[in-house]
């Protein structure tokens, strides 16, 4: 799956929002993630985030008040999704924020990596029995260890994100190595949770069989909003779902490289057959300066036998360019 996140990039308009899930129908993305925020339910005023934002908002907190729609507003994205066929995700960071997107039937949740040790939500988000997938960003795997050992018997879905909670994240941060621990740790759907703001890091997590992609997106990554610089363009978008796609269909078709059948016609229309550089008498004894190799590889003897022929006797006169074949040589008696 993969996944474009909007998150906060519409910025408060439900016309951008809109506007972000019209231009990622084109890119060839699976599904589009937003955040849910519900500003009293998951912030207080003890909250260091709680300082001046923005020009726009004289708090982080009134940021989020301003990044909030009605439930019709999200019943209307949703819609708009489906519309265009792609999967409507979102992660909610409070209770009232799963009641929320319970309203809509939202059909899977995303768990920020904040939100790991969060267990009062997680079991009402586990009690919908819809998958689950987690962002193990800021977690150990002791941490990430007993979020799965608290949902397995609930029996929802599960798929673990590899994540860097770094924005955006440099190529030592990536951290691709982690999947395949995570994968024969958990036994679960693994994936790559990218802040990079360039398509390098999901192209690798692709090589490296990552199965669930996700990323942030922007129209442009001069807007404003926190995550621009960690977000990558709708047209690097597309590029990326190409390069994923083709990288996951080499990965389903490996090569057998000594099966080389098909290749037959091209080794004899490009090979090389041995031939003499200069016109040679009769008699003469051959010497690596007398040879050429010249395509086709079936007029001669093959040149990688050249060594077979030093010092063996012409038993014919040869024109310069002319092939060199074993009814040439002199054979020993």
């Amino acid at each position: 799956m993969i996944i474009a996140e909007i998150g906060q990039a519409h910025d408060g308009s439900l016309g951008n929002a809109h506007a972000f899930i019209d231009a990622l129908a084109e890119t060839g993305v699976d599904a589009v993630k937003f955040q849910t925020h519900i500003a009293e339910a998951e912030s207080s005023s003890f909250e260091p985030f709680r300082v001046k934002f923005s020009k726009q908002d004289d708090t982080r907190f009134d940021y989020w008040k301003r990044m909030e729609f009605t439930p019709e507003q999200w019943k209307g994205l949703k819609a708009h999704c489906e519309e265009k066929n792609l999967k409507f995700i979102s992660s909610p960071f409070s209770n009232a924020a799963v009641n929320l997107l319970e309203s809509i039937q939202v059909e899977s949740y995303k768990i920020g990596s904040g939100e790991i040790g969060n267990f009062l939500m997680l079991e009402k988000i586990a009690r919908t029995g819809k998958p689950i997938m987690l962002s193990s960003g800021m977690s150990s795997f002791e941490e990430l260890d007993k979020t799965v050992d608290f949902l397995r018997p609930f029996g929802n879905a599960l798929s673990i994100l590899q994540c860097t909670t770094a924005y955006p994240t440099q190529p030592e941060q990536w951290g691709l190595n982690v999947m395949a621990e995570l994968k024969a740790r958990y036994q679960v759907p693994v994936g790559f949770s990218d802040h990079s703001g360039d398509i390098f890091a999901c192209l690798a997590a692709a090589t490296f069989g990552a199965e669930i992609f996700e990323f942030h997106v922007v129209f442009d990554k001069r807007q404003f909003g926190p995550d621009s610089p960690a977000s990558i363009s709708i047209d690097q978008t597309k590029v990326l779902c190409e390069g994923i796609k083709k990288i996951q269909s080499a990965l389903r078709n490996p090569v057998v490289k000594s099966e080389n059948q098909k290749y037959s016609e091209l080794k004899v229309m490009f090979g090389k057959s041995l031939a003499v550089n200069k016109a040679l008498p009769k008699g003469h004894l051959l010497t690596v300066d007398d040879l050429e190799s010249k395509k086709p590889g079936d007029k001669g003897i093959p040149a990688s036998q050249y060594q077979l022929v030093l010092g063996k006797e012409l038993n014919r006169n040869l024109e310069k360019w002319d092939f060199l074949n074993s009814e040439d040589l002199k054979t020993d008696s």
